[in-house]
């Protein structure tokens, strides 16, 4: 499981130009689900997650997390994380898990999030987004369970 995480001062998504998910300030994260994962992986990064302290302090230190500072997530489905661009010119998708298991694993994802105290909004999973941010620093992260 593969998360780009992008520190945000806020951002939405939308689908037909109808926002279905929105935060003030927080993180982004667009996850990405390959065929071996599983609720280990999700509940591993959910927990590196909420407590990764990337969030200034009062000295200006990155020592806060998203807990400590009441931020919320904006999470988002993208498949495209495991497209693979070493041949040819188009990507290929086939480490990309499945439709169904795919959504049902980013929904327990979701889910571990909510668990840990966070509010999270998001996207519709395999629908065509619009995301929008104000990345805040810039801080942005990329977190693989397989690299643990």
């Amino acid at each position: 499981m593969k998360v780009v995480l992008q520190r945000s001062k806020a951002a939405k998504v939308e689908v037909e130009s109808r926002i279905v998910g929105q935060i003030d300030h927080g993180l982004v994260l667009l996850v990405g689900i390959t065929h071996e994962d599983t609720e280990r992986d999700a509940l591993y990064l959910a927990d590196k997650i909420s407590g990764l302290r990337i969030f200034e302090d009062e000295t200006g230190k990155m020592n806060r997390s998203v807990l400590d500072t009441g931020g919320q997530i904006l999470s988002v489905s993208q498949f495209t994380l495991y497209g693979d661009c070493r041949k040819g010119k188009r990507p290929s998708f086939t480490e990309a898990a499945r439709p169904e298991p795919a959504k049902a694993l980013y929904e327990q994802f979701n889910q571990y999030l909510a668990d840990k105290g966070l509010a999270v909004e998001s996207g519709i999973f395999g629908a065509m987004m619009e995301v929008s941010l104000v990345n805040d620093g810039p801080v942005t992260l990329i977190l693989d369970s397989r690299q643990s």
